[in-house]
């Protein structure tokens, strides 16, 4: 093969054949567009059940091998281009936010081009010692969760332009979710969105401007080319149907039977020791500066490693390390000079099928375990497009933290290399360590937990309240400001409190028949959840509530434990804010008081598993600030209908009571409130008592109508139990992915406007502005209140087949009052 064909080979153009044709002809799939786009782009099949088609870049540098200095140029490119929109004074105030793992490089790129602009990439790499920043879902993805990891916390707190970088521009979902995120946290007036290619339907071209009205911001779009795919009914079970029939024909060349034919070697680049190897935790124009000064060094060192003859050279990054590869990659193309091939890529976690087929853009795939002991487990990783591209040597440039025994396995990445391409270069960058920060001081004693009466209508015993008493503060907004303000940005929803609901007589009385209807269950539920904690948790565990849900919860199981062992345990309750992390003052506290090992964290339910997401990151933050170990992230729960934990009472998806009501059936409490003006970095955070409310409280009534069937249980829960213990509780996340189906085809966009199960639905109607509720076709007499909530409020009620809720609330994804009118009812989009 000549050097040219195996060019064409590496990027898909052999013999001026598209690399998207196989595809196209294939599954009817349409690429229009500007005249760039073929040259841009090529397609693949996905091995993903949430989308088909692969829209693979010819000039990132992941999928295909590519010149480094065409890489490098168009992310440059790009960054002049919003340099010159912004303007040098915006430019320079300005922070570039990249997409991991795709557009880590390319994010690089754009702030190289944009100036002096700081960069940060997301990650799906935690790092024990640096806190969190922020978060986001990505939800056509096969990993979906990306943390932002900034060893400086202000460097996202600027009212600069914020640019964010992704490869490609498709539904806009994951950029919106992250901007909404930000804009929620950080609020700015611009942003830019950059990436490589417009490929957003007509569907969904204005969403991007009706967001920016919403949160009163410029949002701006800057790319290279713009086109659509067009995709035929059915794409998505045809192109499955597809990857399993070439599966097995169209993997990877076979594996020799013999040790590898190449040698493996490792070049020492002698990276500069103050210089990140990356934007995971932040990267600024001084560290570019460094790098720069570097490169020249470190290209010449590899050049002398290269074999001797050697034309044909593959720079091969890993993952989310793409910048450092790429850069060392474009100072070797310079360094060797015209008479050898230089060709950057990266290695992936995205399983794509592969086709040896001129108009297919994955020719060649290579499968190697993960070796950097991922957070997600062990799993497959994969290079494509090197085997058979004849290369005569590869640089694999990796960092320190994926130096591991894995990497030099038999069926390592080396080891796949070395199988296929006669010598292999190893080049290892150091993994950059955040600096620790400076520990605040913090008062030596915090305060003692609130007790009833003097907080709640508790009995003093039942529960200790590590919040503060912000009783005589004015909170409340009505519930149609509060959305608006959310939905907007301009507010938190921990920030306000919405007013509090008073049930009609008609109400009540479907509380009462729900809960003499139900009171067995609950017990049952209640019984068997405290069981498997007691066997599997501790013998003598602390409970922690999360407030307010969980608060019924942990009462009961609390009285659980005394009536079937003696147990009198502990039992407190903490405020956890969704997209701000549990109380971490309350969290010292209880450090201070017990073994965190024995703490046990409880809540009612779960619906998609947002509040079981925040407090595992949570943790892991207070860890990484404090030091402290041995918190366990597991929520035990009465009912899980999301499967998203391993210890609950139930997975059936049923009406909790103390669902149907607010305060008035958990002690008079409100919802936590977190607000920087009334809560201070050593202050619990904070919630009302509701004393006026006392002579409609039901607190007790429902805690002593479900612990009063506890004997009547008694023996049905130690079967059950035994069951539950014996049986495998893995998550299986099916609630999320059905959040996520849900979202995207009622058109909302946002998995955090989606809210799934009786309990979650219920608040909905009670504190937010509903647009529909979905409901299980036949669900019967778990659903009595909530009809009659949507009765009262105007909302329609659509029943659907084969839901895996009971039922599902979505609030009104694009709220205003002028869209709604001021009695917040909903209207027809």
């Amino acid at each position: 093969m000549t050097d040219r064909a195996h060019a064409a080979h590496a990027v898909g153009d052999e013999a001026g054949v598209w690399s998207g044709t196989w595809v196209a002809e294939r599954l009817g799939v349409e690429l229009t567009g500007d005249e760039a786009l073929t040259g841009l782009l090529g397609l693949a099949l996905r091995r993903n059940p949430k989308r088909a088609h692969l829209l693979v870049s010819h000039v990132l540098g992941k999928h295909v091998p590519q010149s480094p200095s065409v890489v490098y140029g168009h992310g440059v490119a790009l960054g002049r281009r919003v340099r010159d929109l912004l303007g040098a004074e915006a430019a320079a105030r300005a922070v570039v936010l990249g997409y991991a793992e795709t557009a880590t490089g390319l994010g690089h790129s754009v702030a190289d081009g944009l100036g002096p602009a700081p960069y940060l990439h997301s990650t799906r790499r935690a790092v024990a010692g640096v806190a969190r920043a922020g978060g986001f879902e990505e939800s056509h993805s096969h990993a979906t969760s990306h943390l932002l990891l900034p060893e400086d916390p202000a460097l996202l707190a600027g009212d600069g332009p914020l640019v964010l970088v992704d490869d490609e521009f498709s539904t806009g979902n994951t950029v919106l979710n992250t901007v909404r995120a930000l804009h929620e946290r950080y609020p700015r007036t611009r942003y830019v969105v950059v990436a490589l290619v417009d490929m957003r339907s007509p569907a969904d071209a204005g969403r991007l401007d009706d967001f920016a009205r919403e949160i009163g911001a410029r949002v701006d779009l800057v790319t290279t080319a713009s086109g659509t795919v067009r995709l035929p009914p059915g794409v998505l079970a045809k192109g499955q149907e597809l990857v399993a029939r070439h599966e097995a024909a169209a993997t990877e060349p076979a594996r020799p039977a013999a040790a590898p034919s190449g040698s493996v070697a490792r070049v020492d680049l002698r990276w500069p020791r103050d210089v990140p190897d990356g934007g995971r935790h932040g990267f600024t124009a001084a560290d570019r500066d460094r790098l720069e000064g570097a490169l020249p060094g470190m290209a010449a060192r590899i050049a002398r490693a290269l074999p001797a003859g050697a034309r044909r050279v593959l720079v091969l990054g890993f993952e989310e390390l793409m910048y450092a590869p790429l850069r060392l990659a474009h100072a070797l193309e310079q360094t060797v000079g015209d008479g050898v091939d230089v060709r950057y890529s990266t290695t992936t976690r995205s399983p794509v099928l592969a086709v040896d087929d001129p108009g297919y853009a994955i020719r060649t795939r290579l499968v190697f375990p993960a070796h950097d002991d991922p957070d997600d487990g062990p799993g497959e990783r994969y290079a494509y497009n090197v085997a058979g591209a004849g290369f005569d040597a590869v640089v694999a440039v990796i960092d320190s933290v994926a130096d591991t025994p894995a990497l030099h396995a038999p069926d390592g990445l080396a080891a796949r290399l070395a199988a296929h391409v006669p010598h292999v270069l190893l080049a290892v960058v150091p993994s950059y360590v955040p600096r620790a920060p400076h520990a605040p001081e913090r008062p030596s004693m915090l305060p003692e937990p609130l007790r009833g009466p003097a907080f709640s209508s508790y009995a003093p015993d039942e529960v200790g309240w590590l919040l503060q008493d912000l009783s005589e503060v004015t909170l409340e907004a009505p519930t149609e400001e509060r959305e608006e303000a959310i939905q907007r940005g301009g507010a938190h929803y921990a920030e306000s409190l919405p007013v509090e609901y008073q049930p009609s007589e008609q109400y009540q009385e479907l509380f009462h028949a729900a809960l003499e209807a139900s009171a067995a269950r609950l017990a049952r539920a209640v019984g068997a959840v405290t069981e498997v904690v007691l066997a599997e948790r501790s013998p003598r565990p602390v409970l922690v509530s999360l407030a307010r849900a969980g608060t019924p919860v942990g009462v009961l199981m609390r009285r659980w434990a005394h009536f079937r062992h003696g147990l009198d345990l502990p039992h407190y309750a903490v405020s956890i804010v969704r997209g701000r992390g549990i109380d971490a003052n309350a969290l010292r506290w209880l450090a201070a008081h017990h073994d965190p090992a024995d703490v046990v964290f409880v809540d009612g339910w779960t619906g998609k598993g947002a509040i079981t997401r925040e407090l595992a990151a949570a943790l892991r933050d207070f860890e990484a600030s404090d030091g402290v170990t041995g918190f366990d992230p597991e929520i035990a729960v009465l009912a899980d209908p999301g499967s998203c934990v391993r210890t609950y009472g139930t997975r059936d998806d049923f009406l909790i009571p103390s669902a149907c009501l607010n305060s008035t059936v958990s002690g008079l409490i409100s919802r936590t409130v977190l607000r920087a003006d009334l809560v201070g970095p050593h202050d619990f955070h904070g919630a009302k008592f509701y004393r006026e409310l006392a002579a409609a409280d039901l607190s007790r009534a429902f805690l002593d109508a479900v612990s009063a069937r506890f004997p009547d249980v008694a023996e049905s829960v130690g079967a059950q139990a035994k069951d539950l213990l014996s049986a495998d509780r893995t998550p299986t996340w099916e609630g999320w992915a059905a959040v996520e189906r849900i979202s995207e085809e009622y058109g909302i966009h946002d998995v955090n406007l989606v809210k799934p199960g009786v309990g979650e639905t219920t608040r909905v109607m009670l504190r937010r502005v509903p647009w529909k509720v979905l409901a299980r076709s036949g669900a019967g007499a778990d659903l009595d209140h909530v009809r009659l909530l949507a009765e009262q409020r105007g909302v329609p009620v659509e029943e659907v087949d084969g839901l895996p809720y009971t039922c599902v609330g979505l609030i009104h994804p694009r709220y205003t009052r002028g869209a709604t009118g001021a009695d917040g009812k909903a209207v027809t989009l």
